[in-house]
């Protein structure tokens, strides 16, 4: 069997193969809660055959969404909208995960294929955005942020820890904080969105604060038999990276001193004019380095695509885990195809019977 299809286990929890979905917004929630959509979605993702299906980015309060279409754990009544995807997902044999964050500076957006941009002021959809500090985004996001008062960290701090008690009553056993992609939690590290001069702003100590305060309150409620996880970017590709790989490598220490259980390594996206070197497995060689460096289980997405990339980055130690979003969307199935591209013997383990019947018997030898 191939190193892709090797069995993973982290806490309690042991995953049938090393390949996950990573989050991926569906922006089809109406008023923080999911719909047939998604439970259609993610049943659909968890029956092709990954080890772990993770349900989107979903916001710890209304102002935290991305857009007003995003999904929700500020209420229980969305989390009892959640919990039968909770449910399907670990009825098709994946492991059921969930992101919990905060869009910060980012909110208050159109939908990506309706503008991906900022809803304009005075349009009743839209809302004040919070931020580290008063500094927009840009380019196509150029809505003034509130700098945050101390009270508004600690009621987002909390609204954090309530969705996570959430998640788990509604039966999820992956919890992932999203503190990548230019969000709440990253703007937070990034030099580029806090310029403030409190204990959350300035040097490398201050601007982690809010980061791990935020894990160390939510791992006091997540069950200690289940993973606690986090995405970060580590690198912003603005031309300051071997400055913040160093950076980033010391907060993932101390991310694993308190409670992280592994790092989904990405790219900050905190400034429009960063240059990203996109290519096959690009943050895969980071990664690596934050394992080794950190001693922390870590997983990466982004040119994932490919299952003979998929198993050399799980064969060369480089990743624990592969995130294959896009190629997901486009075939459901991807786990199979990849076991007949890698030639692993009888995947019908990987499939509902249903399928795996039919597959197996008409299988090429």
């Amino acid at each position: 069997m191939s190193e892709l299809f090797s069995p993973f286990q982290l806490k309690s929890v042991t995953f049938r193969n090393r390949i996950a979905i990573p989050p991926m917004c569906q922006y089809s929630a109406t008023d923080g809660v999911v719909n047939d959509w998604h439970l259609a979605h993610y049943t659909g993702l968890a029956r092709g055959g990954a080890g772990l299906v993770t349900v989107e980015a979903t916001a710890v309060s209304p102002e935290g969404r991305i857009t007003p279409a995003c999904t929700g754990l500020w209420n229980d009544a969305q989390a009892q909208a959640l919990a039968p995807i909770a449910a399907a997902i670990k009825a098709s044999g994946a492991v059921a995960g969930i992101q919990i964050g905060h869009a910060g500076r980012k909110a208050s957006a159109n939908r990506p294929w309706e503008g991906d941009d900022h809803i304009p002021e005075g349009d009743a959809r839209g809302w004040q955005t919070l931020s580290p500090s008063a500094i927009p985004f840009g380019a196509n996001l150029p809505k003034i942020p509130q700098a945050m008062s101390l009270a508004d960290i600690a009621r987002v701090r909390d609204d954090f820890v309530a969705a996570a008690r959430r998640a788990w009553e509604a039966g999820f056993e992956w919890l992932e904080l999203h503190f990548a992609h230019g969000y709440l939690g990253q703007s937070f590290f990034s030099v580029h969105a806090n310029q403030r001069d409190d204990p959350y702003g300035g040097n490398l100590e201050n601007r982690s604060r809010f980061l791990l305060e935020t894990l160390v309150a939510v791992r006091a409620v997540w069950p200690e038999h289940l993973p606690l996880t986090a995405r970060f970017g580590v690198l912003e590709y603005d031309g300051r990276d071997t400055e913040t790989l160093a950076e980033s490598i010391e907060l993932a220490r101390a991310f694993k001193r308190h409670g992280l259980d592994l790092l989904s390594v990405s790219v900050g996206f905190s400034t429009p004019d960063a240059v990203i070197p996109w290519g096959p497995a690009f943050l895969a060689p980071l990664a690596e380095q934050i394992r080794r460096a950190a001693d922390i289980p870590v997983a990466a997405a982004w040119g994932i695509d490919n299952p003979e990339i998929a198993q050399n980055t799980i064969a060369s130690g480089q990743l624990d885990l592969v995130l294959v979003g896009r190629a997901h969307l486009a075939n459901p199935h991807w786990p199979y195809l990849a076991a007949l591209k890698l030639k692993v013997k009888r995947a019908a383990w990987i499939l509902p019977s249903p399928y795996a019947h039919w597959l197996e018997r008409y299988r090429p030898a």
